[in-house]
């Protein structure tokens, strides 16, 4: 067993959806650091270019603008990927979307928008790029999915996006019976759960980072460190035998009684 090698990316091609910003931002500068080729994906074509330029100071970033709430988009994103690649060793489904609204009041492009997003996007991109994972995939270097959930999936936070809780609960039940499936192709699935990082979509944690850290047992809100890391975790070798598996990367706060700070 070589340690310098454990946690290594070096050769290895990823793609995370809702890569230009946030927590795939995160992931993918990790990612590039620990030696992939990385292509990050995002509804907004400006901005995803732009995150791009700004990662590639760390690698070889490459833009495929693209949106995943429906099956037509997701097999389009997959076909724009081959273009440029035979084999996809990562594919990190992140892409996001939540809602809130009162329960006597919550609309149905609000459920469906979520739901779209969040569950069945990560379901059909997969489906439709598991030729690439099953090509780049083997017992001794399996390839991997990771989909990206929250503690919101675990723990009951008291606001009301009762869509986004849903679809990430749904999300960490789905990635058990696919990773079952896929693990027989040489590939891993697992998921990760974050708690509060500072994002676009939790506004909480990033423009009060202060008060949110009183209420996260580790006194503080997540870093690039704790989610980059996590994710190379999985990736790398050092997560091959990690099947189907939910990592919660939160501080502790899934523990708890919850509350309006995690996503």
């Amino acid at each position: 067993m070589s340690m310098d090698n454990l946690f290594s990316l070096k050769g290895r091609v990823a793609l995370i959806t809702g890569g230009s910003r946030g927590i795939g931002a995160m992931i993918a500068e990790g990612y590039l650091r620990a030696g992939a080729k990385v292509y990050i994906s995002a509804r907004k074509a400006g901005p995803c270019l732009e995150a791009a330029r700004e990662l590639s100071q760390y690698g070889e970033c490459i833009a495929i603008p693209g949106d995943v709430s429906s099956v037509e988009g997701c097999r389009e994103l997959a076909a724009q990927f081959l273009k440029q690649e035979s084999k996809l060793d990562i594919l990190v489904n992140n892409a996001g979307a939540a809602w809130g609204a009162p329960f006597a009041e919550f609309p149905e492009n609000g459920w469906d928008k979520v739901m779209d997003v969040n569950v069945k996007g990560p379901f059909f991109l997969t489906q439709a790029l598991f030729g690439a994972l099953k090509a780049a995939g083997s017992k001794e270097q399996p390839s991997k999915v990771i989909n990206i959930g929250s503690v919101d999936g675990i723990s009951v936070n008291m606001l009301e996006t009762y869509s986004y809780a849903a679809s990430k609960a749904g999300i960490i039940h789905l990635t058990k019976r696919m990773a079952l499936e896929l693990v027989r192709d040489n590939i891993v699935m697992t998921a990760i759960a974050p708690g509060a990082f500072a994002s676009e979509m939790n506004k909480v944690a990033r423009d009060h980072a202060d008060l949110v850290s009183q209420a996260v047992p580790s006194g503080r809100v997540g870093t690039i460190e704790d989610m980059a890391g996590t994710a190379i975790f999985l990736a790398s070798r050092a997560g091959d035998y990690v099947v189907g598996t939910t990592v919660v990367c939160d501080g502790g706060i899934a523990s708890t009684r919850g509350g309006p700070i995690a996503g």
